[in-house]
């Protein structure tokens, strides 16, 4: 019998394997399928006639000596790769301020393998944590439920959440193969390291596929496979398709005028947010923009409005699409990775992308949905280190969004002025840019987005073969 185990960790993960198509194409390969889940069991349901088993998985917490092994490990990744300036800012960002223990301790660790970093001595330090935890009470439950469950296979949805370690290792243990697929663009050259050592790896592109074998070089190049991402699978799914007319009727917008469309970032990079937004709002008010315009604001999921209260109450012109995504579990340590989407908020935001005429957002993977349906795209960066903002400018400098940059697939507004103007001009030639756009999507996502699903759960049942 042949039985894939799926390993969903968050809401981003439900809403790329658990929305798309893939539970159906995956159920046309397994006999069986098994859902090891990070979140409650009840948000799984209309699966009719799959053979499905859903198993929340018991939380691990990290003691202190799997803290201080994971913490080196990830630390001498990016001390190795620290040309690159996502990994040097995050190493930046991440030194500590205070002089508490855990900040000493960290701090201490940043000297360390500023010296120590090599490829052999992180995967030291990854055995040393596997070791660490390898008695745990939780690490055992693990380990007699997959060799309870036997799955033929284990699919990690997401390659980094550091809590997860046990269960990889207890699959290992289990000699069962383990694979995993890279979770979004910007992971390999900008974050840490990734949560252990799998047999199989599935990308979106021959770009992510190269990253891929630079960052770690054990891994084998025919054990990489290219299949795209389901993360913007809805957009060719029937499912999820609406009218103009519905959309146009649930948001309250008038059908005569263009749609701006700002989408935000989540507080902890998006700061700059209220200030652009109000940038924007002021600009339509004074007739800046020459075209008549009315502005949607997508707030990210992450999140609720409570930070947008006093624009919204100074602009109430604008309109607003509060995703719909729904808190699944209370005081969990990471309560964003409890929220999952609602099919209503797939379809409003497909919409969204479809009747918008231009997109704005701080160097978001949001540039790439407009860019499937070849609206334009420009990236606020109000920020940098003398004028006192958020510094998002530094983003610019991010391996994965140069590109986007050099591609000249969207325009970059640093202030007020360039915002207006770029506004103007893309509204006045929206197809300027349109063959930079696909040649963007080409680059980032290797595959069509039609049978993605297909293609992740073909890849996976030809590891068995």
């Amino acid at each position: 019998m042949k039985k894939l185990g799926i390993v969903i960790t968050d809401g981003v993960g439900f809403r790329n394997f658990i929305m798309s198509d893939f539970i159906k194409e995956a159920s046309s390969q397994f006999d069986k399928i098994i859902i090891y889940s990070g979140l409650p069991k009840n948000c799984y349901n209309n699966f009719n006639g799959v053979d499905l088993e859903i198993k929340e998985l018991p939380v691990f917490v990290e003691g202190k000596a799997t803290w201080v092994f994971r913490k080196w490990k990830e630390l001498a990744h990016l001390q190795l790769h620290k040309e690159f300036y996502g990994m040097k800012d995050n190493l930046v960002t991440g030194y500590p301020k205070s002089n508490s223990i855990r900040s000493i301790l960290i701090k201490a660790l940043h000297f360390f393998t500023r010296y120590i970093n090599s490829d052999k001595s992180i995967l030291f330090a990854e055995k040393m944590q596997f070791l660490s935890f390898s008695k745990n009470k939780i690490t055992k439950e693990y380990i007699d439920l997959l060799q309870k469950d036997k799955p033929s296979y284990v699919f990690f949805t997401h390659q980094r959440p550091p809590y997860l370690a046990p269960f990889l290792y207890a699959a290992i243990k289990s000699k069962i193969p383990v694979s995993t697929f890279i979770f979004s663009w910007d992971n390999l050259a900008s974050k840490g390291r990734m949560l252990g050592t799998f047999d199989y790896f599935l990308v979106w592109s021959q770009l992510m596929k190269d990253e891929l074998l630079y960052f770690y070089p054990n891994v084998k190049s025919e054990n990489v496979n290219i299949v795209g991402t389901p993360q913007f699978e809805p957009y060719v799914l029937d499912k999820y398709e609406s009218s103009k007319e519905n959309f146009l009727n649930k948001f309250g917008l008038d059908k005569s005028k263009k749609i701006i469309c700002y989408s935000c970032a989540d507080v902890s990079i998006g700061p700059n947010d209220p200030l652009v937004i109000k940038t924007i709002a002021e600009a339509i008010r004074n007739n800046e923009i020459k075209s008549d315009v009315q502005l949607l604001i997508r707030t990210s999921p992450a999140e609720d409005d409570r930070r947008f209260k006093a624009i919204r109450d100074e602009f109430p012109e604008i309109f607003w699409n509060v995703p719909k995504w729904v808190l699944t579990r209370e005081n969990h340590q990471e309560s964003w990775s409890q929220r999952i989407p609602s099919q209503e908020d797939i379809m409003d935001l497909r919409a969204l992308l479809e009747n918008s005429d231009l997109n704005i957002n701080m160097c978001s993977t949001m540039s790439l949905d407009f860019m499937f349906f070849d609206k334009p795209v420009i990236n606020t960066v109000f920020g940098n280190l003398e004028n006192g903002l958020y510094n998002d400018q530094r983003f610019l400098n991010y391996v994965h969004y140069k590109k986007v940059i050099d591609g000249n697939a969207v325009t970059i507004a640093k202030n007020k002025k360039e915002l207006i103007d770029q506004i103007n001009q893309a509204l006045e030639m929206p197809k300027e840019r349109e063959k930079e756009r696909k040649a963007m999507i080409n680059l980032q996502i290797g595959q069509s987005l039609e049978g993605t699903s297909k293609r992740i759960a073909s890849t996976l049942a030809s590891f068995n073969d």
